[in-house]
Order: structure tokens, then sequence, then C-alpha cells
């Protein structure tokens, strides 16, 4: 299987890439973008476009942020409200995977940057059926996440009149290079099913199981054309107008606004998705089980691209942790009301044969990975010089984290010194 010879990535990217002559992904090429846009100039753009937007008559709000308590969500709404004057109303799909840092988090984000909130809570039951569905259909247990996370703000918006939903970054464009900077892409039903959802929309669940009616996946049903005809909601992404970068954004949002951080399973980034107990263990894990790859590649490729650490640096993470299995599988299993028999049943069906295949005994191995391109010809030439070196901050945690211990549904969204803890006193 072809690799990028300058990041980690294979060629059964999900979400698909290319290479150019030299052997560099699409990902790593689009990348380059960044140090080659007037970013100032960028600046002024996005100023004249959220001048279109503000002091609407008739409503409260300039804008919807999506957000679920990352530092990229600090990020962001520290932008929007602060930098550019927008009064934002913050909109949540709750994950049901929450943690106590994830939590304090994004009770921090509403108290410190002072803003409207709102949260949409899925039935458990019902979320843990369309959980075990797509788990059997896609082998994607994180499903209901990406569709309610990228389905609810668009629904508020339509609902509220708000015509502005600002996203961070373009995923698509950021790790594989789907689009250029320059293409100015902004978020839509389109982008919203073919990417995120991996074409699985949520009408095509319909009959997948007695227990999901139509009823059950309004949380899930996009707003039809005419309510955006109507509305002319438009989606904008932050990535097309600020040079992104996580680390770097994220370190101003500790010293800033005190955003904890915390240690995660099969990664070593402490920064990202630490508001949901699967997204880089189970959810991760399932990836790897799939492509031969992680979470961990993603975070390395991009440190990578950002000069801070080698391609054989990143490597040797990815032997750390790429196949480690989670200790939260068995939290995951317990909740979905499976076993583990049963959940390899419903992902070993999806494997890529150009990453996985078996042993005589009948056991599956990983045929081809990143390790063994290392030294592959052509690498040397493309590779990059680190020149911005650094480690992922661990900030003092107010409360331990217990991986042990169950999901968190609901936390208080107000953080003070008196109930950090999301309890009583």
């Amino acid at each position: 299987m072809k690799y990028c010879k300058r990041c980690l990535y294979p060629e059964n990217h999900p979400l698909n890439l290319t290479f150019d002559s030299r052997g560099v992904c699409s990902g790593c090429v689009v990348h380059e973008e960044k140090y080659q846009i007037d970013w100032t100039e960028k600046r002024l753009e996005l100023a004249r476009l959220l001048g279109q937007y503000t002091k609407r008559e008739g409503s409260r709000y300039d804008c919807i942020i999506p957000v679920s308590g990352t530092g990229d969500d600090f990020f962001v709404v520290d932008v929007i409200k602060n930098e550019f004057g927008l009064n934002p109303l913050l909109v949540t799909y709750n994950t049901h995977f929450n943690t106590k840092v994830g939590v304090r988090n994004l009770a921090r984000l509403i108290t410190e940057l002072d803003c409207d909130h709102m949260m949409s809570t899925v039935g458990p039951d019902t979320v843990k059926e369309i959980t075990r569905v797509t788990l059997e259909k896609m082998g994607d247990m994180y499903w209901h996440v990406l569709a309610g996370s990228q389905t609810f703000p668009v629904q508020v918006a339509t609902k509220l009149n708000i015509p502005l939903i600002i996203w961070g970054v373009n995923g698509w464009l950021d790790q594989v290079g789907m689009y250029s900077h320059l293409d100015r892409v902004e978020m839509t039903k389109k982008v919203r099913k073919e990417h995120a959802l991996r074409g699985l929309d949520a009408e095509q669940l319909i009959g997948a199981s007695d227990k999901i009616s139509h009823k059950d996946l309004q949380a899930y049903t996009y707003p039809s054309d005419e309510q955006l005809e109507k509305s002319r909601v438009r989606g904008v992404y932050l990535g097309n107008y600020v040079f992104w970068d996580a680390q770097k954004q994220i370190e101003n949002m500790i010293s800033k606004y005190g955003y904890e951080t915390s240690a995660q399973e099969r990664t070593y980034n402490r920064y990202e998705s630490i508001y949901c107990r699967n997204s880089a263990s189970v959810h991760g894990y399932i990836k790897y089980l799939k492509f031969g790859y992680g979470k961990v590649s993603d975070h390395a490729s991009r440190d990578i691209r950002l000069k801070r650490m080698t391609r054989t640096q990143a490597v040797n993470l990815v032997d750390q942790y790429a196949s480690v299995k989670p200790k939260a599988l068995t939290l995951f299993l317990d909740w979905l009301g499976i076993n583990e028999q049963e959940f390899f049943a419903y992902v070993d069906r999806h494997r890529d044969s150009r990453a996985w295949g078996k042993t005589a005994e009948g056991e599956w191995e990983l045929i081809d990975s990143i390790g063994n391109h290392l030294a592959d010809e052509g690498v040397d030439e493309v590779s990059l010089t680190v020149d911005d070196e650094r480690e992922y901050i661990q900030t003092e945690l107010l409360e331990t984290e217990d991986l042990d211990a169950e999901y968190i549904l609901l936390g208080r969204t107000y953080i003070d010194e008196h109930n950090y803890k999301a309890v009583e006193g």
C-alpha cells in the first residue's frame, strides 16, 4: 500500500487523498498553502463577511457557534466575540460520552466567555440503538456524534432565523487536502452527508431496527431544502481565514481562560477531544481495526506538517499507541449491551484488505503499516526541517479522571470555585 512520503497517511484514508509526483499526499500539499497565503488580508476578508451579519433587526444573536468544550471552541468563540464583536449563541449536541474534564471545560467556556448556550440531548435508549445499528452497518460507533453535532446547529439556525454558523477548521481540507484554502468551501448539506456521515443519512436508518422511528431520528434529520432556502443559513469555516494551528491556539486558551488538558488513551495529544471518552480510544481503535491506522497518526501527521517532529519520531509514536486496545472498550460494550465477540463480529467485516489479512490460523494481522515505509525512495527529498519542537502541556486537573467511571450524561453548565466538580455544594 502507498503511504505519503512526508506524513503518515496511507492511500486507504477514508476521506480519500491523492499523491503528487514526489509521493507527497494532497493533505501535505494543501498544508503548504498556509505559508503562502496573506493571512492579514484573509482577516480583513473575514471582517467584511462578518460585518454583513451584525446588528440584524429582530435577533439577539449574530451567529451560531457549535461547541463541545474543546480548546478549538475556546479559540473560535474568543476570535468571533472578542476580536470581531459578534454575539454568538453556543450550541452543543450531547455525545453521551462526556468526561469530567469535558463537563468542566464546556462550563468554563460558557462562563468565561459569557455566552448563551443550548444543548440537545437525545434519549439514551435511542442513541444506543442507533450506535448498535451503525456499528453493524458501517463499523462506526461515532455516526450519531457526527450526525448530531452537524445537524443540531443547523436546526437551531433555521428555527431562530440566525443565518450564520461559524465552524472551526475544515477537517477534510486540513487532513487530506480535499479542498484548497482558496476555495472558501462552506459547510453544506451535501458536504455533511458525503464526508462526515460517509453517505449514510438519517432517513436511511428507517427499517434498520424496529426500535428506530422517524421521530427517533428527528435530532439527526437535516432541515429541508425549503427551510434552508427560506432561512438562507450558511456555514463558514474560520480555518479558511486564519492560519490554523490547534496546538498554539489551545496553549493560548490555557493561558487566557484556564482550559484544562488531559491524557488520553491511544495518543500523545492532551488537548483535543478530551471531552469525549471514546473519540481517541474506542472510536480511534475501530478506525485502526478498519484501516490500519488511528488517531495518533492524525495528530502526528499534523505535527510533521507544522515542523514539530520528524517522520521517524512520528512513526515511533504510532508504534507506541496505534495497536493498543483501549481500557474504555469494556465500558462502551457495557453501555451498548453487547459483548466483545459481538463487537469484533461487527467491525471485522469492515476491515480493509489492503491493510489487514488473516494468518493460516485465521487470526487478523496488519499486513502493511507506516513502519514498513520509513526508508522508501524519495522520503529524504520531501522531509521537512523541524524548527518548532514542543511538548503538549498537562495542566493541573481540578478533579482526576477515572477511565472506569461511567459516562456523564449531563453536568452543570456553570463553573466557579465552588462547583467545578459539577456537584452540589
